[in-house]
């Protein structure tokens, strides 16, 4: 019996290292963040489901609450930004897509068409996407916990051995 796409593109994903078995989806484990993937059969082609979920600012904020403007505000730019998700991918075109808030946490999700050696990847690009906006998003001033603690300590360790190979 010929395997479908769909289940191509999950044994795609459970022989990547950067996906784990997570029932019918699976988990992108390049981030802290949430980032479940599931594929399903489409018309001549397999149809991918991402989604990702991330802590709101003040989630992750320690010793001050965040004010309601700022929090707006944040979210509202988190989400602009997201609707050039596309272009961290190689091939796919506009993404619509849907970014809503629940509580704490703010849940980002895309659909889209590829086939199934090529969306696995495409996949991953948003679910990285989506931690890289995060991070961008981050507002300086405030004393921050995890994941914003090591994700801006990644960074600035990326920065520093970047400027010293610069300097070399």
């Amino acid at each position: 019996m010929r395997e479908t796409g769909a289940e191509r593109a999950r044994s795609a994903m459970d022989d990547h290292d950067a996906f784990e078995r997570a029932g019918e989806a699976h988990v992108v484990t390049t981030t802290p963040f949430e980032g479940r993937v599931s594929a399903t059969e489409g018309e001549g082609t397999t149809e991918f489901e991402v989604e990702v979920r991330v802590p709101t600012l003040d989630a992750v904020v320690e010793g001050e609450e965040v004010a309601e403007v700022i929090e707006e505000g944040w979210f509202e730019t988190f989400g602009l930004r997201l609707a050039d998700a596309h272009q961290a991918t190689r091939r796919l075109e506009a993404l619509d897509p849907d970014v809503e808030r629940e509580g704490r946490e703010v849940r980002v999700a895309f659909g889209f068409e590829e086939s199934s050696d090529r969306g696995p990847e495409e996949a991953k690009a948003l679910v990285e996407y989506v931690e890289g906006t995060w991070v961008e998003g981050i507002i300086p001033g405030y004393e921050y916990g995890e994941p914003a603690a090591s994700l801006l300590g990644r960074a600035q360790q990326t920065y520093e051995d970047e400027d010293a190979e610069r300097e070399r």
